[in-house]
């Protein structure tokens, strides 16, 4: 009896303690506007890393796009949002960022015990030449690029194009999209979260001049979805000036599905 009861107790907090690593509540989106106002801080995901997005974003795609043990690329790991939830769901990833930081805390982020973990590989690379992955060898590529240098993720390392003016980083994200579809299986889809900016007070499509490049590389558009933002770092001080100077302040992203 006793033996039993212990069981019982143990298997509960075995459960308490896989519950903290799903979200609360959660239903696979159906339509092209996403929305959450609710960041979502499960598992081991928060926004200390700039310009992260929110994890709901990764887990809706890796469950509609792929089936568990399949293969992952997000070559712009940043803060390691998706490779936490590839491991979550028990699907194998690759990370890969230029900045020796970001691949930090992606090992700190990753570092977790799970009943049903895919396998994590973290790799310092550049997103325009992954020559270590083979041709046609990936199920997926989930992965949210820098905006040009909107947010300069480091300081003095060569080819992180979060550094590069606007018309460099289109130039540069020619290699980065033909990469795309080197290594990715045929008929497989990759996802890529993008967003505009304002320059002169005027909009600069950057995410379909972005969508544009990657049809160039042989890659046809599957899916838009509007992605609304929340909770951004700016958004008072940008109030006062869309106030001041007439115009509206950018509150969503795009999410391209593109399909081999």
């Amino acid at each position: 009896m006793f033996f039993h009861t212990q069981k019982q107790s143990n298997r509960k907090r075995e459960e308490l303690m896989y519950a903290s690593y799903e979200p609360n509540s959660f239903e696979l989106e159906n339509n092209s506007i996403w929305s959450f106002p609710e960041r979502g801080s499960w598992a081991t995901h928060d926004s200390k890393y700039r310009g992260n997005w929110s994890p709901y974003v990764p887990r809706n795609l890796i469950l509609r796009y792929t089936v568990e043990k399949e293969l992952i690329l997000d070559q712009f790991a940043g803060g390691g949002t998706t490779l936490i939830e590839a491991k979550l769901l028990n699907r194998n990833i690759i990370g890969v960022d230029i900045n020796p930081d970001s691949l930090k805390k992606c090992h700190e982020k990753t570092k977790f015990d799970h009943k049903t973990a895919g396998k994590v590989y973290i790799k310092q690379g550049d997103a325009r030449n992954l020559d270590f992955i083979p041709d046609k060898s990936i199920d997926f590529i989930c992965t949210h690029p820098p905006y040009a240098n909107i947010v300069k993720y480091s300081n003095g390392i060569t080819g992180d194009i979060s550094n590069f003016d606007l018309d460099n980083f289109l130039y540069e994200m020619k290699p980065v999209a033909d990469e795309c579809y080197r290594v990715l299986k045929p008929k497989k889809y990759c996802a890529i979260l993008m967003g505009d900016t304002r320059k002169h007070g005027r909009i600069v499509t950057l995410s379909f001049d972005v969508m544009k490049i990657f049809e160039l590389s042989g890659f046809y558009i599957k899916e838009i979805i509007i992605k609304e933002q929340h909770n951004c770092k700016y958004t008072e001080r940008w109030k006062e000036k869309s106030i001041l100077h007439n115009f509206l302040m950018i509150a969503h992203e795009y999410l391209f599905i593109f399909q081999k």
